[in-house]
């Protein structure tokens, strides 16, 4: 988007009195749309976004989750290109140890998990996830060592993935008074980004721009700050890969560069959903400390394993919880044939640490 008006997220709440009005950010949008029926598009999804986050928390949440899963159902079943990028990645991650029909289940339910996600649980969980709420719907595992850095201002970087419900993993810890700023990529719409900024900043999430942040980054992390990414991006040709079910994978340098410079180590957390409705665990998977890469011989690749074994390895878990239509393994490394791999447990560098599938994932 190009002009002068700045639609980069707020970073200290003190701004907020600085941010313009709906009825500016309204004249500003429409003026760089460029085209009308652009600046219409855009409007008409905001309004529709606007009238859908209205409408659907009228209802119980758990008649939303039951809708939302038969339009993921319906997604699955009328979206061929999706179903199809789906399996294949499930086939190459997990085709060794579950059947076919085990496969398709999994992808399925990845459908409707996600649907829930996206069309309800994003919509409700400004009003259901607050101080007085928040616990009966969000479990608290181990997060001890994890809280201690936060609240004791030690660099921390937290690390995710399209898995659960990675909205509400930062968000219920910004419900939670703890500091965190999440990086994100913002929407094209500047109206749903808007709308999407204020909602998060409210609960006192902080949120930067991937892109051109660098120097904030840099703020934070010198500052004793926590970052949080949404690490299993594919980052092309530019990127570190590390084996990721038993597919090498290209990930950002970004997170393993940040924590060399910083001293910062890398927390692995998620928010996976343990029984039927709007139920999660927010749980540490692998918490990485400088001190464990600071002799190795390449660091970078290590610290890059080490994440993308502890992501792996809570995903094996709830594998129905992970977006398997998301493209993860688009770059190859350069002489690689085309054929997938048959899937092979990562390690994360830790003496011994060969992770497996568990028992349940066969079934």
């Amino acid at each position: 988007m190009g002009g002068a008006f700045d639609h980069r997220p707020r970073t200290d709440m003190k701004r907020a009195a600085e941010k313009p009005g709906f009825a500016a950010l309204l004249r500003e949008t429409l003026r760089e749309a460029g085209t009308p029926w652009r600046a219409l598009r855009w409007l008409a999804e905001y309004v529709a976004l606007r009238a859908w986050c209205a409408v659907i928390n009228w209802f119980p949440i758990e008649l939303n989750l039951r809708s939302a899963a038969l339009l993921g159902r319906a997604w699955w079943t009328l979206r061929p290109k999706n179903r199809r990028q789906a399996l294949e990645n499930l086939r190459a991650a997990l085709g060794a140890r579950c059947d076919e029909a085990r496969l398709r289940r999994i992808a399925r339910r990845s459908f409707e998990h996600f649907a829930q996600v996206f069309l309800v649980e994003l919509a409700m969980t400004p009003r259901l996830v607050n101080l007085w709420s928040w616990s009966r719907y969000v479990e608290l595992c181990d997060l001890g060592p994890a809280l201690r850095r936060l609240l004791e201002g030690r660099p921390t970087i937290l690390v995710t993935a399209h898995f659960g419900n990675f909205e509400l993993l930062g968000y219920a810890i910004a419900r939670l008074g703890l500091p965190l700023n999440a990086v994100m990529r913002p929407l094209d719409n500047p109206l749903l980004n808007d709308f999407l900024l204020r909602s998060r900043e409210v609960a006192g999430l902080h949120l930067l721009y991937k892109k051109g942040a660098a120097s904030q980054f840099d703020d934070v992390l010198g500052g004793g700050g926590a970052l949080a990414f949404i690490a299993d991006q594919d980052a092309g040709r530019k990127g570190v890969f590390a084996d990721f079910f038993g597919r090498q994978a290209s990930w950002y340098k970004s997170i393993g560069l940040l924590a060399m410079r910083h001293n910062a180590a890398i927390v692995v957390g998620y928010a996976a959903r343990t029984r039927p409705g709007f139920h999660y665990r927010i749980a540490i998977e692998r918490t990485i400390e400088p001190a464990e890469w600071r002799d190795q011989p390449r660091p970078l690749e290590w610290i890059t394993q080490a994440f993308a074994a502890g992501l792996e390895r809570a995903i094996a878990r709830w594998p129905e919880q992970y977006l398997w239509v998301h493209r993860r393994w688009k770059t190859r490394p350069k002489g690689e044939p085309r054929a997938p791999a048959v899937a092979q447990p990562a390690s994360d560098g830790r003496p011994g640490a060969t992770p497996g599938m568990p028992p349940s994932l066969g079934a």
